[in-house]
């Protein structure tokens, strides 16, 4: 019992990320195309947010897109896979993504994924637990994977990058 409630403590302070129980994402790596598919948009839903996620909060902007879509725009993606109703980190982390949003405004294609309204992605990544922040380049090459939670400063970093054109950031 001591060390279930030990593993549950870990589990919560480290966010809602299974990752570290689990492997990483499989096989997705910086410098590999990244998986096209079509994901549930605004659009999609009837412009019902609560259809296409569990953050409280929403912005739409997170949500105009298809990944397949947004891939053909030619504008770095930030692709943000998170399950807010189950997990405080993502909560913060999309809370996070919104402000980098407003700071680069049309510059970068910002996507949030849903486990529950997009597992589709989920298993094209091969992400396991949340949350998980992926940076994609210009021409749909995977530039960034961070598994957990992000820190403002990193996330800003790999975006600077990928605006300019930059390879092979690590989180």
């Amino acid at each position: 019992m001591k060390m279930l409630s030990i593993l549950a403590l870990g589990l919560l302070l480290g966010g809602c990320n299974l990752a570290s129980l689990q492997g990483d994402s499989g096989d997705l790596k910086v410098g590999q195309k990244a998986p096209v598919l079509a994901t549930k948009t605004l659009a999609d839903v009837g412009g019902d947010l609560s259809k296409i996620t569990t953050y409280r909060y929403p912005d739409p902007r997170m949500y105009q897109y298809s990944l397949d879509q947004a891939l053909k725009l030619d504008k770095p993606i930030v692709l943000a896979f998170a399950t807010p109703a189950h997990c405080t980190v993502c909560d913060n982390q999309l809370a996070m993504l919104k402000g980098l949003q407003d700071k680069y405004g049309n510059q970068v294609i910002f996507l949030h994924m849903d486990e529950y309204d997009n597992p589709q992605a989920y298993k094209a990544f091969r992400v396991v637990g949340d949350p998980w922040t992926i940076v994609i380049g210009r021409k749909g090459v995977v530039r960034c994977v961070a598994p957990g939670r992000v820190l403002y400063s990193e996330l800003d970093t790999a975006i600077k990058d990928a605006i300019a054109g930059k390879t092979d950031n690590a989180l």
